[in-house]
């Protein structure tokens, strides 16, 4: 695992550790990078409840409840379905705060429309999910690596902004 993967998770941890808040994972191309990344530090049980790798979009559909129509209409790599996977990664493993990842980690299964190195990344609550796309191609192990850090540091600056608009 790389050293930025580990920081972060650690940040997280300090964040979540005493919050009482809990955390999940949903993941297509990272394939659980994202949780293997928080459970590498000691206490995540604490918070961190599991991770879901939705590899399939039959597993999105029946684990997660993302819409059929929306992955038949969109695709699975869309920032719809990284909403949506976050919100039923919550309901699943009734967490307070899930992470997402669809994508096209490459090097073959991309299109036109959407080229290898497309990833969406989707983090929140079920009320308040946000999406992120990275649109650059490094070749798969970079892809999956900068994804998985991507998602780590956007969960945790959205662990600060709800902790500081909570103390307000």
């Amino acid at each position: 695992m790389e050293l930025e993967s580990k920081i972060l998770s650690q940040l997280i941890q300090e964040t979540l550790y005493d919050s009482g808040k809990t955390l999940g994972t949903a993941e297509s191309c990272t394939g659980g990078r994202v949780a293997e990344a928080i459970i590498s530090v000691p206490g995540a049980s604490l918070y961190f409840k599991g991770g879901v790798v939705s590899y399939t979009n039959e597993v999105k559909e029946n684990l997660l409840g993302v819409s059929r129509e929306v992955l038949e209409e969109q695709t699975a790599v869309c920032g719809e379905v990284a909403r949506q996977m976050v919100v039923g990664a919550c309901h699943a493993l009734k967490c307070d705060y899930a992470i997402s990842v669809t994508g096209v980690a490459g090097p073959t299964g991309g299109t036109p429309a959407i080229p290898v190195g497309t990833i969406w990344i989707g983090y929140g609550s079920v009320d308040d999910v946000r999406t992120f796309q990275i649109s650059q191609d490094h070749g798969r192990d970079r892809n999956l690596a900068f994804a998985t850090n991507k998602s780590l540091q956007l969960l945790l600056d959205y662990l600060r902004e709800q902790r500081a608009s909570a103390e307000v």
